[in-house]
C-alpha cells in the first residue's frame, strides 16, 4: 500500500493544483502527475508543471499504528528566450504561489495531512546555463496515519 499512497498523494496534490477551488496561479498551468517529466524544448515553449511520486519514509507510532510520509516532487519548467530577472520572476513567483496553496492542504483521498515543503536549490542554475530552461523542484511531504 505504501507506494501506492505516494502515487494517490501526487493524484491528489494534481488535484488541487487544477482546482479552481485552490488558487489562481499566474501564469496559470495545468497540472500532470507522470514518473518520467522529460520534455523537449520546443515542448517547454510552454509551461509545464508535473506532480513526480518522489519517496515515502514509514514509523510505526503505537503497536498498532504506523505513519507514512510520503513525498512528491512539484517540477516547474519553462524554456526561457532570455535569463534577464524579467522573465525569470514571474516564474520564481509562481513556485511560491504553489508553495503558499500546498501549505497546510489537508488531502482527502488519501487522508493526508501536509507537513513541509523544501526547495533547495530554488532553481536550477545548471538547466538555466546550459538550455536556457527554468527548473524549480517543491518537495512536498504529507502525512497519512494507519
Amino acid at each position: 500500500m505504501t507506494n501506492d499512497a505516494t502515487v494517490a498523494v501526487a493524484d491528489a496534490v494534481v488535484g488541487l493544483l487544477n482546482s479552481p477551488a485552490t488558487a489562481t496561479f499566474t501564469p496559470s498551468f495545468t497540472a500532470v502527475r507522470s514518473y518520467r517529466p522529460m520534455y523537449s524544448l520546443e515542448d517547454l515553449k510552454t509551461l509545464r508543471v508535473t506532480v513526480v511520486p518522489r519517496g515515502i519514509a514509514e514509523e510505526a507510532i503505537t503497536r498498532t499504528t504506523s505513519q507514512d510520509d510520503p513525498t512528491v516532487n512539484v517540477a516547474v519548467q519553462q524554456w526561457c528566450s532570455n535569463t534577464a530577472n524579467a522573465t525569470l520572476d514571474p516564474l520564481m513567483g509562481l513556485v511560491d504561489q504553489i508553495r503558499q496553496a500546498l501549505r497546510l492542504q489537508r488531502l482527502d483521498s488519501p487522508s493526508a495531512m501536509w507537513i513541509k515543503t523544501e526547495t533547495n536549490p530554488i532553481y536550477s542554475a545548471e538547466h538555466l546555463d546550459q538550455h536556457k530552461v527554468f527548473t524549480s523542484v517543491l518537495a512536498v511531504t504529507y502525512r497519512i496515519i494507519r
